[in-house]
């Protein structure tokens, strides 16, 4: 910034002075050959720079040409990549879908599979009692029939003679003989 300064200031005192001026000698100030040097390096290089001013184009455009060509590619690969999404989709509703039957049709059989082993338990249970119930029946009755020939036994014993028992029980003996 300081060196733009100093520049600036120079040469604005160097105008202020009347150094700079305009200088109307044709041959002094170099003119004919800088028109000539001009005119040169527009003649050849006008040549050179509408060549590579249409390179260029030509590369412009086959760039744009390619660009469309990818722009035509991604748009193709878009509508499949759509169109798989939305196929992608029909077979994941399908799936559950068919999740959803199978859950339904797995609690149903694990339902009826519970209900049929709560009936059969039901049933083993039942016929457990009856058989509990037949021998706490027979228990009872034996206990009973038990009691009763003690009390008989009791009484005969009392009532009954030595000859009188022997009678009996040779009346039953024989009675199991027969």
């Amino acid at each position: 910034m300081h060196l733009f300064t100093q520049t600036l200031v120079r040469f604005s005192s160097l105008i202020a002075d009347g150094g700079v001026s305009f200088n109307p000698d044709i041959f002094e100030t170099n003119v004919v050959n800088l028109a000539i040097l001009t005119g040169g390096i527009f003649y050849l290089g006008s040549n050179a720079l509408s060549e590579s001013l249409v390179e260029r184009q030509q590369k412009i455009l086959g760039a744009i040409q390619e660009a469309e060509e990818r722009l035509e590619q991604a748009t193709e690969r878009l509508k499949e990549s759509k169109t798989q999404l939305e196929q992608a989709q029909l077979v994941i509703a399908s799936i559950k879908e068919d999740a959803e039957t199978t859950a339904k049709q797995v609690k149903s059989a694990i339902l009826t599979e519970g209900k049929n082993e709560i009936e059969r338990l039901t049933s083993a249970a039942k016929s457990q009692i009856v058989t509990i119930e037949a021998q706490v029946r027979k228990q009872i009755s034996d206990y009973v029939v038990s009691l009763a020939l003690q009390r008989v036994t009791l009484q005969l014993e009392g009532k009954l003679s030595d000859a009188a028992q022997q009678q009996i029980l040779d009346r039953n003996i024989s009675k199991l003989k027969d």
